[in-house]
C-alpha cells in the first residue's frame, strides 16, 4: 500500500509582494521566481507583506498582512469582518475603482471572444454599497469547542463560517439582526440541527426561512414565533426539500398567501414572490435595469416581444405595458405559475407565460409560430448559447441581453454577431457592490 504524501509545510513568515493587477476574483496578482501569487486584500501598484495560505504546482495563495505602499484606490472597509468574510471581496477598494474593475472585466471578455467591441460603451449603472442586499443564504453552525452558534457567510476560500454580529451590505431588516438571530438559535433545543437560514426582503416585509433538520419542539416553535413578532419578520420553516417550505408566522392562509412583494413604479406594477423564488438582490438597480432594458428595446404598441428566461415576469410585465403582446418563457414551471399570478394581479391580458426547455430548438412551439419583433434574454450564469443559435428564426430586429456572467455574454455575443447582428452598445450594472460579480447589459440590432 502506498503511503499518503505528506502535505508540504507552508512558509511561516510573510514575504514582500509587488502587486501588478487584479484577478477576476478580486485578488492581487504578483510573481515570485516566475510563479503566480494570488494575494487576498491587495491592490494593483501596492507593495504588501503577505502570508502563505495555500500552494499549488502553478500558483501560490497568500493573504496580505501589511500594506507597505498603499494604492490611492484603497479605502477603509465599512465592515469590521471584511478581511475574513467571503460575502464581500472588494470592500477595501474605492467605489470608482470597483466599477472600473468590472468594466475592464467585461471589456476583456469581449476581446477574448473574437475581438468583439460594442459600437458604444454606456456609463455604468451605480449603486449604494450599503444595505442593498435583499436575498442571501446565511450559514448556521454550532461550534462545540466554543459552545457557540455562528451565523454568517463562509470565510474567504474555506468552509468555516465567519463569526459576525451584523452585515452592513444586507438590508438592515436582516443585517442588523444577526446578533439576536444567533442568540435565538443558540437558545433553541435544535441549536445544533439548523444548518442555514434563507433570507428574502420585499418592499414592505422581510422573511427568514429556517432549515430545520428535525421536527421542532413546541418550545422552539414558540421562540421562532416570538422572534418574528418582535422583529416584524415573516418566519418560514423548511423541514426537507424546497417544496416543504411553509410559513408559521404570521399564520398562513394557504400557499397563495405566502408572498412578499416589490414594486416597479415606472410601470405601475406590483410583483409578488415566494421567499424561495429567484429575485434580484438589489431593488434599486433592478428598477433602473428594467427601465434601461425597455428604453433600449423600444417596444411599440403593435409589436410582439419574446422574453426568454422570464422568471416571475420582472421584464415581461413591464413589456406588457408597452407592447401589443409579450410571451414569457421559462424552464422552471413554478416561475411560469408565478408569472401568470402577477399578470392577473396587475390586470394584464396581453402577457402569456409558457414553460419550455431552453437548451434545444424551441422554434416549433405553438407560442413561437408567429415570430417576434424584439427579444429580451436574461439567462442564468451558464448563458444562452443554444438559444442564440435559434433566434434568427424569429426575425427580431432588436435583442437586449441582460447578463450575470461576462464570459458567457461575450461568448453568446459572438454567436449573435455571426448570425448577422451588430453589438450596438453595452455596459455594466453594479448589482452586487463590494463583490467581483459583474452584471451587464448589451443591445444587438440586425445588421441588414
Amino acid at each position: 500500500m502506498s503511503k499518503r504524501r505528506r502535505k508540504k509545510a507552508l512558509p511561516a513568515d510573510p514575504i514582500p509582494c509587488d502587486i501588478e493587477k487584479l484577478s477576476h476574483d478580486g485578488r492581487g496578482i504578483a510573481h515570485l521566481d516566475g510563479k503566480i501569487q494570488f494575494v487576498d486584500g491587495a491592490l494593483p501598484g501596492e507593495k504588501v507583506m503577505a502570508k502563505y495560505v495555500g500552494t499549488r504546482r502553478s500558483f501560490d495563495e497568500l493573504r496580505a498582512t501589511e500594506v507597505t505602499e498603499a494604492s490611492p484606490d484603497r479605502v477603509e472597509t465599512p465592515c469590521d469582518f471584511a478581511d475574513l468574510c467571503g460575502g464581500c471581496s472588494l470592500q477595501h477598494v474605492a467605489p470608482d475603482a470597483q466599477i472600473g474593475f468590472k468594466e475592464a472585466t467585461l471589456r476583456e471578455h469581449f476581446a477574448h471572444f473574437g475581438g468583439i467591441e460594442p459600437e458604444q460603451w454606456v456609463p455604468p449603472m451605480r449603486s449604494d454599497g450599503l444595505g442593498y442586499r435583499r436575498k442571501a443564504r446565511l450559514g448556521v453552525r454550532f461550534v462545540p469547542k466554543r459552545d457557540a452558534v455562528l451565523v454568517g457567510f463562509r470565510e474567504k476560500r474555506n468552509s468555516f463560517l465567519t463569526d459576525i454580529d451584523r452585515c452592513v451590505v444586507m438590508d438592515p431588516r436582516i443585517g442588523e439582526r444577526i446578533t439576536p438571530l444567533r442568540e435565538l438559535l443558540y437558545s433553541m433545543e435544535a441549536y445544533s440541527r439548523i444548518p442555514q437560514v434563507e433570507v428574502a426582503c420585499g418592499d414592505d416585509v422581510a422573511a427568514m426561512v429556517v432549515r430545520n433538520m428535525d421536527p421542532l419542539s413546541d418550545a422552539d416553535r414558540d421562540k421562532l414565533l416570538a422572534f418574528g413578532q418582535a422583529h416584524e419578520l415573516h418566519i418560514y420553516l423548511q423541514p426537507k426539500g424546497p417544496d416543504t417550505v411553509h410559513r408559521i408566522w404570521p399564520e398562513s392562509a394557504g400557499r397563495d398567501d405566502e408572498r412578499l412583494t416589490y414594486r416597479l413604479p415606472s410601470f405601475d406594477l406590483t410583483m409578488r414572490f415566494h421567499p424561495m423564488d429567484f429575485t434580484q438582490v438589489n431593488a434599486d438597480i433592478n428598477q433602473r435595469m428594467v427601465d434601461h432594458a425597455l428604453d433600449w428595446l423600444e417596444p411599440q404598441p403593435d409589436e410582439r416581444v419574446l422574453d426568454l428566461f422570464c422568471g416571475l415576469g420582472n421584464f415581461t410585465l413591464p413589456l406588457a405595458r408597452r407592447c401589443g403582446e409579450v410571451v414569457g418563457v421559462e424552464g422552471d414551471d413554478a416561475m411560469v405559475v408565478r408569472g401568470r399570478e402577477n399578470a392577473d394581479l396587475n390586470g394584464l391580458t396581453n402577457a402569456r407565460f409558457h414553460g419550455a426547455n431552453l437548451q434545444g430548438d424551441f422554434t416549433g412551439e405553438s407560442w413561437a409560430a408567429e415570430g417576434f419583433d424584439k427579444i429580451l434574454i436574461d439567462p442564468p450564469r451558464s448563458g444562452a448559447q443554444e438559444v442564440c443559435e435559434y433566434l434568427t428564426a424569429f426575425g427580431a430586429r432588436r435583442i437586449v441581453y441582460v447578463s450575470c456572467n461576462p464570459a458567457t455574454l461575450a461568448r453568446d455575443a459572438g454567436v449573435l454577431v455571426e448570425k448577422g447582428y451588430r453589438l450596438v452598445k453595452a455596459g455594466v450594472m453594479d448589482m452586487f457592490p463590494h463583490t467581483t460579480h459583474v452584471e451587464s447589459m448589451a443591445l444587438f440590432e440586425r445588421a441588414d
